[in-house]
């Protein structure tokens, strides 16, 4: 039986191999999860790493107010179900 396009994605998703920037835990860093090739690749450059900079301060601050997730913005423009956003649109009234 063939997988469907979500198990394919999952088995892709498990491959890659996470860790933080620093590559210690987040629970004492405070740092974000992300693909380590993404990680390199942020590194590299000036403007990567100010978006890890950034993304990894929305993490501290989303941590401190209690929250399990934040949106920090390095995943790939998706929501955390991983659903594509849609905007609503509004219809004015004649």
């Amino acid at each position: 039986m063939a997988k469907t396009a979500r198990q394919k994605s999952l088995d892709r998703w498990t491959k890659q191999k996470w860790r933080t920037p620093s590559g210690k835990k987040s629970s004492e860093t405070g740092e974000v999860y992300a693909p380590a090739k993404t990680i390199s690749k942020l590194k590299s450059t000036k403007k990567g790493r100010s978006k890890l900079a950034a993304a990894n301060k929305k993490k501290r601050e989303a941590t401190k107010a209690g929250k399990q997730h934040a949106s920090h913005g390095l995943h790939k423009k998706k929501n955390r179900t991983g659903a594509k956003k849609t905007r609503k649109r509004r219809t004015k009234k004649k």
